[in-house]
């Protein structure tokens, strides 16, 4: 079943204010391992931390959608929605990176290295952006499935992964790292740099030049195609997935309004929908760059 909720950017875009690990309290920081834990990921995303923000929204939201992260149908979904994005991106050409990193200096192990962090996020942004299209569909009235029945996942199907991420903050970085956030931030009209690209700047030479071989491509008609690809498989696998947490656009719209006026979470939210399927295919042309 398609669904047809086109990308939308607020104009202007809303101020988020992500709750980071260590301003968490104990609750919030229980939810955050859980969140990491079930979604096997090693980081709290930007969405996330944003969404809890929204206290009630973001309980509602995770408890309704936890059933479902645990689920093999979850699993099945998150690894379609990868396919069909690097199955697009393949088709946009993108520079021998490991050529020019083994001129630079880089050994077999450093690639490597790179190789699997980006493998980290090829995966990791997956459920990030089902859930936040979840979020979109539901606040904005659209019911998810009936189905309430599903499969329980058990075994791990995210890559190898560091228990922590070491992320290169813009107050950590050298000029020439600095002024390449700043680029990013320009390019993708976004007040923050996302953790993908804060995390691959532990290497600056070769986040430099994955950058300057992204950044001509940010806005052309195969780069757009491509998100737009990525954006549609996610509204139709997020519509058609089961129920199992019985979510409903009531109960989500209830609980955010606790929390905020309706329009102000639904705007961060549609924020977030909007920048995740251009994130993935940013991260599948990382992927494509080191001959993935």
């Amino acid at each position: 079943m398609k669904v047809r909720y086109p990308r939308r950017k607020p104009h202007p875009v809303p101020p988020i204010h992500p709750v980071p690990d260590y301003a968490a309290g104990p609750a919030l920081t229980q939810v955050y391992q859980d969140t990491r834990s079930v979604l096997q990921v090693p980081w709290m995303g930007v969405v996330t931390m944003a969404f809890a923000h929204y206290p009630n929204f973001w309980g509602t939201l995770w408890r309704g959608l936890r059933p479902l992260a645990q689920s093999e149908e979850f699993v099945a979904g998150i690894k379609r929605l990868r396919r069909v994005t690097e199955s697009t991106v393949a088709a946009i050409p993108t520079r021998d990176m490991v050529a020019a990193l083994e001129a630079a200096g880089y050994g077999e192990r450093e690639i490597a290295e790179i190789r699997a962090l980006v493998e980290v996020f090829s995966h990791g942004n997956m459920p990030y952006l089902l859930i936040a299209t979840a979020a979109r569909l539901l606040l904005e009235g659209a019911a998810l499935s009936d189905t309430r029945t599903v499969t329980r996942s058990t075994a791990r199907h995210a890559p190898p992964a560091p228990e922590k991420l070491i992320l290169m903050e813009p107050h950590h970085a050298d000029a020439a790292t600095v002024r390449v956030y700043n680029e990013i931030r320009r390019a993708l009209g976004l007040p923050f740099v996302n953790t993908d690209y804060r995390a691959l700047a532990r290497w600056p030479s070769y986040f430099r030049l994955a950058w300057d071989d992204l950044r001509p491509m940010i806005g052309s008609v195969d780069h757009m195609a491509a998100v737009d690809v990525v954006h549609g498989e996610a509204l139709t696998l997020m519509a058609g997935l089961p129920n199992p947490g019985g979510l409903t656009p009531e109960a989500l719209q209830a609980a955010a309004e606790r929390d905020a006026s309706l329009e102000e979470v639904l705007e961060v939210v549609r924020l977030f929908q909007f920048l995740l399927p251009e994130l993935a295919v940013n991260v599948a042309i990382f992927r494509a760059q080191l001959g993935g």
